[in-house]
């Protein structure tokens, strides 16, 4: 049995690690923790989390919860989880670090977009991108994993089969995304109450985003060269989901079926990611409340274009329920355990 703590439980990801994790047959959650509701229940502030309702909320002290688990899911704003996975691994403790702190590489990179000194640099070359369909190895051997954000799961899985097998042409890639409102978190924000949400679509943080960076990382990686993307995010008045319309131009002699059968041999041993068929494009609807990400494909033959759609649930396959997978990796569980969850629908 893996113990395991939730620190900063309270939020969106901390929760959806609750529900997760009160089905998983090899792990205990042995602490949560949340400054603000410690000494109380998790039953008198959530009480539908019946199995750990008895859990009480505490501080987050590193040798305290040493004592209780092995693993940390740390579930807290970037900037204080940089900070706190240092302590954490001092202590002894594996960590799946939730926020942005160890998904950028470079330290002036982060510290451009994130607007704020890192906190812990020297732990940036042991963490692991924790995108399990591509660097499964790696996560198995981790220690420090940066859990992906919703927005680069969503719109990196599509692209990179059709990068490494070098189909598109790498300087023409336009992201066109699309999230719930639980993407903003879950503390109180002016722009996020109903009233300013419900009946309106719009589009924010154009061209400054700081997924952005991400992106480009992974794609690099992908592609061996320096990319550089067009990214534009809209929120959407529902509660969960991320729906990625990614364009890009086809190389000369790339017809539809290459590009498919490309997505569909990369991904054929994927539980989590299926690619759906010819004509065939998903809704958020589709995986509400699940681990996968389904992806649809359109070769635009008039533009010469190629047209992605990708559909993930932001706190599943986009936060927490890739958080299980990476813990499931690390510890030598079956990858898909606890997360074999059908869609919630409608």
């Amino acid at each position: 049995m893996l113990n395991v703590a939730i620190i900063g439980a309270t939020g969106y990801t901390g929760l959806e690690l609750l529900r997760i994790l009160a089905k998983h047959p090899e792990v205990e959650v042995s602490a949560v923790t949340s400054r603000k509701e410690a000494g109380k229940k998790v039953a008198e502030i959530f009480p539908f989390e019946g199995k750990f309702g008895e859990l009480i909320f505490e501080e987050p002290a590193p040798e305290k919860i040493a004592q209780k688990a092995e693993l940390v899911f740390l579930c807290v704003p970037h900037g204080a989880a940089a900070k706190a996975a240092k302590s954490f691994l001092e202590a002894g403790l594996k960590v799946i670090d939730l926020s942005a702190d160890f998904r950028l590489k470079d330290q002036s990179i982060y510290e451009t977009w994130y607007k704020t000194a890192h906190e812990a640099p020297e732990l940036l070359p042991q963490a692991v991108y924790g995108l399990p369909e591509i660097y499964r190895e790696e996560i198995k051997r981790a220690k420090l994993i940066a859990n992906p954000g919703c927005y680069p799961t969503a719109s990196t899985l599509p692209l990179i089969p059709l990068l490494k097998a070098r189909l598109i042409q790498e300087e023409s890639i336009i992201i066109d995304a699309k999230s719930g409102v639980s993407g903003a978190g879950r503390s109180a924000k002016l722009r996020l109450i109903f009233c300013e949400v419900n009946e309106d679509f719009c589009a924010y943080n154009v061209a400054t985003h700081r997924h952005t960076p991400e992106i480009e990382q992974v794609l690099s990686e992908a592609s061996r060269k320096n990319l550089k993307v067009n990214f534009t995010t809209h929120l959407v008045p529902m509660n969960r989901g991320i729906l990625a319309t990614i364009y890009a131009k086809a190389k000369e002699n790339i017809d539809e079926k290459t590009l498919r059968s490309c997505l569909v041999d990369f991904y054929a041993d994927e539980v989590f990611v299926k690619i759906l068929p010819e004509g065939i494009f998903p809704n958020t609807a589709h995986v509400r409340g699940t681990n996968l990400c389904a992806i649809g494909l359109k070769f635009d033959q008039r533009t010469r274009r190629v047209i992605l759609v990708s559909a993930i649930d932001n706190l599943v396959k986009g936060a927490s329920g890739q958080a299980v997978q990476n813990m499931n990796l690390m510890a030598g569980f079956p990858e898909e355990l606890a997360l074999d969850t059908r869609p919630l629908f409608p």
